[in-house]
């Protein structure tokens, strides 16, 4: 099988996936912010920092500006909220599989 034909096999499986759970409805960098977000947490309802987040090979060629304006989309959406009490940028992934992404 060539290459391609593997790349594509699996891109179109990623993609199906993704449709399955609601993300296709996501931008391409609200999906790779909020996939390095969940990706940085040890388990559900672990906060991770901003700085940890932006650091992800999956957002590192973001734009703070563009990043900073992703984090507020998914805070507005419930994909991410701000940490309890914290005064730094901590975020905890709310996004549950299957479940309905608001747009």
């Amino acid at each position: 099988m060539d290459r391609l034909k593997s790349i594509f096999e699996l891109r179109n499986m990623l993609y199906e996936m993704e449709q399955d759970i609601g993300l296709e409805k996501l931008s391409r960098v609200e999906r790779d912010v909020l996939l390095a977000a969940h990706a940085l947490t040890g388990k559900p309802g672990t906060a991770v920092q901003s700085d940890q987040i932006r650091s992800h090979r999956l957002v590192r060629g973001v734009t703070q500006a563009t990043f900073y304006r992703t984090l507020k989309s998914l805070l507005e959406m419930g994909l991410l909220e701000r940490a309890g009490d914290s005064k730094a940028r901590h975020y905890v992934v709310r996004f549950s599989a299957g479940g309905d992404v608001a747009r």
